[in-house]
């Protein structure tokens, strides 16, 4: 069923737990995760980006997303991450998408609010939630070269962020990054602390691929109530299609499917979701 981030990350927030965010852009991933999502009976975000649009057609796949969110046994939401522009995510609106992350945190302050706020204003009376970045996770690089130049979230500046632009969740950059880390991530759980003391809306934590499991848990102890996974359901793709390189394509498209749902259900375990869909 289609369903509505805002009730959704407001409800994992009360109740302690994150909700899975999927980044999907082919139907083995996109299916896998649905297939996850209903055998553990957990609500989940499908989701897609202007990174992927080098690998699929998003106006084109887009209803395909929209099809099976509609048609899941549990709710799903379908979302755009990271929206550079305000084209692309009225794009993104306009072709399904319920909810939009608009990121202008490579911006200074004051330009992330008004970039920020435009988004907002412009979507909240059609009743689509707006994701918004403080700090700045960045693109995927070697971790120690990210962390040298991080932009941490700034505590101090994440109410008045958030009153000003009126966004419904805010992403965090904590020392988490995009891709694969190169060594072991630090996660900066004093900052996370003061930005929840700080705000009253939900907290997302993008970049989640390779932070250990008892980080994880900390990080929604401490307040996230999204997490946001990409790359472990293409390194579980990968490991599936090296296991099964001698298979047909039919076989190999399926060991695939079967890898990233199994991966899928492992994050939904460790994020809390497992069972929250209601019966």
């Amino acid at each position: 069923m289609l369903a509505n981030i805002k009730y959704w990350e407001e409800f994992a927030q009360k109740n302690g737990f994150a909700i899975p965010h999927f980044n999907v852009w082919n139907a083995e991933m996109l299916m896998g995760v649905i297939d996850a999502a209903e055998e553990t009976k957990a609500p989940i975000i499908i989701s897609f980006g202007t990174g992927f649009i080098g690998n699929t057609i998003f106006e084109e796949f887009a209803p395909m997303m929209v099809s099976m969110a509609k048609n899941a046994s549990v709710p799903v939401i379908t979302h755009w991450d990271h929206g550079r522009s305000m084209e692309i995510v009225q794009n993104a609106y306009n072709y399904g998408m319920n909810s939009v992350m608009r990121d202008a945190s490579a911006c200074p302050f004051e330009e992330n609010i008004k970039l920020t706020k435009e988004v907002v204003d412009y979507f909240h009376p059609l009743g689509v939630p707006v994701e918004a970045e403080l700090g700045h996770v960045g693109n995927e690089t070697i971790y120690e070269e990210a962390l040298s130049g991080y932009h941490y979230t700034e505590p101090s500046q994440a109410a008045e962020f958030v009153d000003r632009t009126q966004c419904d969740s805010l992403a965090v950059a904590i020392g988490n990054v995009h891709g694969v880390y190169s060594s072991e991530p630090k996660i900066a759980f004093d900052v996370l602390e003061k930005v929840r003391n700080a705000v009253d809306i939900p907290i997302v934590l993008h970049g989640a691929s390779g932070i250990a499991d008892h980080d994880i848990k900390t990080s929604i102890s401490l307040g996230i109530s999204k997490i946001n996974i990409h790359t472990e359901l293409c390194l579980a793709a990968m490991d599936a299609i090296r296991k099964n390189v001698n298979a047909s394509f039919l076989e190999l498209e399926r060991s695939v499917r079967a890898a990233v749902k199994n991966r899928a259900i492992e994050k939904i375990t460790l994020f809390g979701a497992e069972g929250k869909s209601p019966q």
